[in-house]
């Protein structure tokens, strides 16, 4: 499963955003079990923004990271104690623009099983895998519906063991469920199920697009 993951994505061609914006980027790490499992973190209730939410190893980019790759990396390590040398990096997936006006790069990599992690207590406070058989069996809770200039988006959100992994991070599995594992779900197709309708998406953008 893993090594067909790793020709889709190096076969994949992805989206980078023209608009000038601060960076981030995050790694999607997919644990290396019998039964593959991706690994989620929880931000921590104390944090000023996005406290509780579940999202991916990441942040944002710093003056000293040559590329973004360094910085899904060096977060990773810094968030989640995970060494830069045990991630096997299979590709990156689009840019995604976050609420907060980031111009956030996924990558994916696969690591080790049973490897000593530990959040970061300032930034986290969980660490939990997903089988990634629940995101490719597409069991989600519902679907939430999210206009952006003039386009409905449909989201899925998940819920697992009291977790929910929706909005952003949602995003960016359903990339890495159709392109790397041809499974055919998209952002721009009404799934059936429950759908759970949102405001128009407002992003906090004040710069303007690169020429």
């Amino acid at each position: 499963m893993l090594e067909k993951l790793r020709e889709r994505l190096q076969a994949h061609r992805p989206r980078r955003t023209a608009l000038r914006l601060p960076e981030a980027a995050v790694l999607l790490p997919i644990v290396d079990r019998p039964e593959p499992t991706l690994l989620f973190t929880r931000r921590a209730d104390h944090l000023n923004t996005h406290g509780g939410q579940v999202a991916f190893p990441g942040g944002k980019r710093e003056p000293q990271d040559p590329d973004l790759l360094t910085t899904a990396l060096r977060e990773s390590e810094e968030e989640i104690a995970l060494p830069r040398d045990r991630v096997e990096l299979l590709g990156r997936l689009s840019d995604v623009i976050s609420l907060h006006g980031l111009r956030v790069t996924p990558w994916v990599g696969v690591i080790p099983p049973d490897l000593p992690l530990a959040p970061d207590p300032t930034e986290l406070d969980l660490l939990f895998e997903v089988p990634l058989a629940l995101f490719l069996e597409d069991r989600r809770h519902h679907t939430d519906v999210i206009p952006h200039d003039g386009v409905l988006h449909y989201v899925p959100n998940y819920h697992v063991d009291g977790q929910v992994i929706w909005g952003l991070s949602a995003m960016m599995l359903v990339e890495l469920l159709a392109e790397g594992f041809g499974r055919p779900i998209s952002l721009t197709r009404e799934p059936p199920g429950r759908l759970c309708y949102f405001p128009e998406r407002l992003l906090r953008i004040q710069q303007q697009a690169s020429p």
